[in-house]
């Protein structure tokens, strides 16, 4: 059931949503939050955008080009509901294709800054795949992993510009390692906690094309209270 929901914090932020298949997270606006650092970019594009709280948050804190793209056709059109929803059609551009075609349509070294809230599970065969199949692409690896991320981002990044990622914690030492053969430095790492004295769940991650060595990892975040 297609609903529409106010953007966690944002007054005049609205989204579309469909109950029957995702809600977005806390991943998405820890995302975008963690993202900006400064406000001179021209070329932001987040990657697996789904019906695109990111955009929408970003869209609030710098006043560039955004584009989203989305594979799944049904979950694009949420997308464009939303954008269209907050008269945000001039700034925020969504697209219906596969990231991984991306470069057949952009230039190398076109943008500032790449988000991404991607898929975090691998499929195995002890995987627990959703009967949904909105649902299983949403946090499955079937239509993209991780390497067709990072060798796009190496591709359409300019030159110390900047990948900023949300992904699961029991993945770190695999994407870190990754990043850095697809020459994505790691830059800022913050860990994010559901509540205190319990494991990290979630981590940001900033990684810069063809940066310099050396990573600061940031203070933990923690999401709840007692």
């Amino acid at each position: 059931m297609e609903v529409v929901n106010r953007l966690l914090n944002y007054k005049d932020l609205n989204i579309v949503q469909n109950t029957d298949w995702f809600n977005f997270s806390l991943d998405s606006v820890l995302l975008a939050n963690f993202a900006l650092q400064n406000k001179s970019y021209k070329n932001i594009m987040d990657f697996c955008t789904g019906n695109a709280p990111v955009p929408l948050i970003l869209s609030r804190k710098v006043n560039c080009n955004i584009t989203g793209v989305e594979i799944q056709k049904e979950v694009f059109e949420l997308a464009v509901q939303s954008i269209e929803l907050n008269n945000l059609e001039d700034r925020v551009k969504i697209l219906n294709m596969d990231v991984k075609n991306l470069s057949e349509v952009f230039e190398t070294d076109t943008f500032d800054l790449i988000t991404c809230n991607p898929p975090y599970f691998k499929v195995v065969e002890s995987s627990n795949l959703n009967d949904n199949e909105i649902k299983t692409n949403a946090r499955h690896e079937t239509l993209i992993d991780l390497k067709d991320i990072l060798s796009v981002c190496k591709k359409l990044l300019k030159n110390n510009a900047s990948l900023v990622m949300v992904h699961r914690t029991e993945r770190v030492t695999e994407i870190l390692t990754k990043m850095k053969e697809y020459n994505l430095e790691p830059k800022r790492i913050r860990f994010i906690y559901p509540k205190m004295g319990e494991n990290s769940n979630l981590v940001l991650i900033e990684a810069r094309k063809n940066g310099k060595i050396g990573a600061k990892v940031l203070p933990p975040l923690y999401c709840h209270n007692k």
